[in-house]
């Protein structure tokens, strides 16, 4: 007689229930959401994964041309092609995430409907297939960065601060999947927030260092500014790499701290509506 192996599932009962035991359990479902996912955005498309280079390029040259030189905003003596570059990759893989993650149960009902997993994964593994846009997109800056540092006059220099990087992408990461899924759960009730999620990113984006620098904003306000969970995360970039702006812990300990409490605030949102949201959706 084979042997069986019995799997029981039971509701759940509690506000915040992740269990990190099942999530790696179920590793092999997310790299192959990973590879669906990145394979459908590319799928049909002349260009290809080209596409992840692209965007962001076309992004810095339209930026370059109207914030740099038709509404000449400072960039800090830094070129400003690679001023904003340096802002627009991150910036990429963090709306990006949020559009797709905020988009999982309404999406991905068919399959939610049929079979059994860890909900968690989906938002997961949208949040996973963007770091292979964004490592793309990175290398495309460093080769511009590589290029502006080897051109006599230039004052850009990279920092020791560099190192860190990979903390800062891992708080984006995390950021972007507590506000996807919180839009998501809402979204189960209120279709309303899908139109506004791609406007909301847009005017997110304008409050954040992305086509300006921070210095121009007047010290009175600064504090408050800095509320914003991306400022931080932004002008950390740009220092690291440029050499240009300045690093302020505090603002970055409370950039980490929203980041924590947008994350359990998305978790619990999300444990809640999976398991009504197939009467609603």
């Amino acid at each position: 007689m084979p042997d069986t192996q019995l799997t029981v599932i039971k509701p759940k009962s509690g506000w915040f229930e992740i269990n990190f035991r099942e999530l790696f359990k179920y590793r092999d479902l997310i790299s192959l959401f990973v590879k669906r996912t990145f394979t459908s955005q590319y799928k049909q498309t002349i260009l290809g994964p080209a596409w992840a280079i692209i965007q962001p390029l076309l992004t810095t040259v339209i930026f370059t041309i109207i914030f740099g030189n038709i509404a000449k905003l400072p960039t800090d003596g830094v070129p400003p092609f690679l001023f904003y570059m340096c802002a627009n990759v991150p910036w990429t893989y963090f709306s990006n995430c949020i559009t797709q993650t905020s988009n999982t149960f309404v999406s991905n009902a068919y399959i939610f409907g049929k079979v059994y997993f860890p909900r968690l994964i989906i938002p997961i593994s949208n949040v996973i297939t963007g770091l292979i846009s964004y490592a793309i997109q990175f290398v495309f800056f460093l080769c511009f960065l590589a290029y502006y540092l080897l051109t006599p006059g230039c004052s850009v220099h990279i920092t020791a601060y560099a190192l860190m990087m990979p903390l800062f992408v891992i708080q984006m990461s995390l950021l972007s999947l507590g506000f996807g899924i919180i839009v998501s759960s809402l979204t189960t009730k209120y279709r309303d927030l899908t139109m506004l999620v791609g406007f909301g990113v847009q005017l997110w984006m304008y409050a954040t260092p992305i086509a300006y620098p921070s210095s121009i904003i007047p010290e009175k306000w600064m504090a408050l500014y800095m509320l914003n969970p991306m400022s931080p995360i932004i002008e950390y970039f740009r220092y690291a790499f440029l050499g240009c702006g300045s690093i302020d812990w505090k603002y970055i300990g409370i950039s980490a701290a929203m980041t924590l409490v947008i994350l359990a605030i998305g978790v619990i949102l999300f444990s809640k509506v999976e398991k009504t949201f197939m009467d609603t959706v």
